[in-house]
């Protein structure tokens, strides 16, 4: 059966704790899950001491955060079964501490503008993962009846990009080489994730060129299907893994899709589990 192999739980930015994902991935029909939270070692340990559950096999994975400067956006990488290291252990701490400084200053400049809104409140969706996200913020502002939704027209009012949000501040993210680096420290079976998503395809291109890329994520909700098309080409020509995951949040998305909405093949995956054991020899 093939695997979801993109999801993510309240150890980052979800909103299912990841103790209950595996259940849905099995009433999913699927029999391997990643969970790949943000720039976190948090997923990639509960996968190592939960390798099944459910009768889902669960693959260890982070999905990091990196910043192409050339074209100016950002760059997620997906990285299945990464090994301890200090590398990647300093990446997480360094872009936990940015999270942080970013939304706590957002969240002080809301309790300007919104008496009934308190940072504590918001603090609360933080307790797994250690981070507040604007989806935390968010989701204390909907209860309180203060946004339509997590990422409806409130957040863009407050957190978007074009125009700039009301209290938007983004953390410095370390630059896509770099990440690169830290993903072959952990000897990481490294992945592009959903090219579409930050209109990544030129850098796509470049790094598969240069041999940097394991894989690309070519089945993805956001991934338009020209873009589809020519990962798959890519893929073909210089043999590369092709992964799919619904990228799922739970109720902290704009358009939500169930477990199991984009897959990858067992074949594949099968791939991914031979290649991490030969970076860790």
């Amino acid at each position: 059966m093939p695997g979801d192999l993109h999801n993510h739980s309240t150890c980052s930015d979800g909103s299912v704790p990841i103790h209950r994902l595996a259940a849905m991935a099995a009433r999913a029909g699927l029999d391997t899950m990643a969970i790949s939270d943000h720039d976190t070692m948090l997923s990639v340990e509960y996968c190592r001491w939960h390798p099944v559950q459910e009768g889902v096999r669960l693959i260890p994975a982070t999905e990091l955060t990196g910043y192409d400067y050339e074209r100016r956006h950002r760059v997620h990488l997906l990285c299945y079964w990464p090994q301890d290291c200090p590398e990647l252990r300093a990446h997480c701490d360094t872009m936990r501490r940015r999270r942080n400084e970013c939304c706590l200053q957002s969240a002080r400049e809301l309790e300007e503008i919104y008496p009934q809104f308190r940072t504590e409140q918001a603090l609360e969706y933080a307790k797994d993962s250690g981070v507040l996200f604007k989806s935390g913020i968010m989701q204390a502002l909907h209860e309180l009846g203060l946004a339509d939704g997590i990422y409806g027209e409130r957040y863009h009012e407050l957190f978007g990009w074009e125009p700039r949000g009301r209290i938007l501040h983004s953390p410095e993210y370390p630059p896509v080489e770099e990440v690169i680096a830290t993903a072959r420290a952990a000897r990481a079976v490294l992945v592009f994730a959903h090219p579409t998503v930050y209109k990544s395809m030129p850098l796509v291109r470049q790094l598969v060129a240069e041999g940097k890329l394991d894989g690309i994520e070519i089945d993805h909700p956001r991934n338009s299907e020209a873009d589809k098309a020519e990962c798959r080409a890519l893929c073909e020509r210089y043999g590369l893994i092709v992964t799919g995951g619904t990228d799922f949040h739970g109720s902290n998305t704009a358009h939500p899709h169930p477990v199991g909405t984009c897959t990858t093949a067992d074949d594949q995956i099968a791939r991914i589990g031979a290649l991490a054991r030969e970076y860790q020899k």
